[in-house]
């Protein structure tokens, strides 16, 4: 493995080297993540997707938008299981192999996670305390589906990438909300956006 060591129960690693194993085996044939990146899974995806989990220590549901690979929704379902078992996960994917991907983790790791394989737009509204999405949109259309999946004093989690600043000013010209701006621990210049309060200007 690499430097970076999670900071998990055995069983939790134990069930995140299955999920990397699937992904490397599935993504030969569908394009879950860039290649390169799966080189760097644990910093590239398992870190950055661990501190987007820690920083919503009260969610009791959680709805992860255009799930993709997994990430961060899957890590969160997978570390939920041992750390927040009451911890209700969703993760919402319109491409149909892409859900046939994220299904075949969740029966193989046993983790409880539901996946909709429908667009965010029309999904049924989830009403969740936390709504994350990484690698999906620009923040102004972010906000747009985590209004519609957001329960009233919800949190919004995006990490975003070095653009982080030019996409909040952006989005202030449509949507009013409150941010913090976390540092990323694992890409220099990146940031979590954390995000509450949202409504329309």
């Amino acid at each position: 493995m690499t430097g970076y060591e999670p900071d998990v129960s055995r069983e939790t690693m134990d069930k995140l080297v299955l999920f990397h194993d699937l992904l490397v085996k599935w993504n030969a044939r569908i394009n879950l993540v860039s290649r390169s990146s799966l080189n760097d899974f644990w910093v590239r995806h398992v870190a950055d997707s661990v501190q987007v989990f820690r920083l919503a220590p009260s969610a009791r549901t959680w709805a992860d938008l255009g799930s993709g690979g997994g990430f961060p929704g899957l890590i969160v379902a997978i570390l939920a299981k041992s750390e927040r078992p009451k911890l209700k996960v969703t993760l919402i994917e319109s491409d149909q192999r892409k859900s046939a991907f994220l299904r075949t983790v969740i029966r193989e790791t046993g983790v409880s996670c539901n996946v909709i394989a429908e667009r965010i737009e029309k999904a049924e509204k989830q009403g969740a305390d936390i709504v994350s999405a990484r690698a999906l949109a620009n923040l102004t259309e972010l906000l747009t589906y985590s209004d519609r999946h957001l329960a009233t004093g919800g949190t919004a989690l995006f990490p975003k990438g070095v653009t982080w600043q030019k996409e909040l000013e952006m989005a202030r010209t449509q949507w009013s909300f409150d941010v913090e701006v976390i540092e990323s621990q694992t890409m220099p210049g990146a940031a979590i956006l954390k995000i509450e309060g949202v409504s329309r200007v």
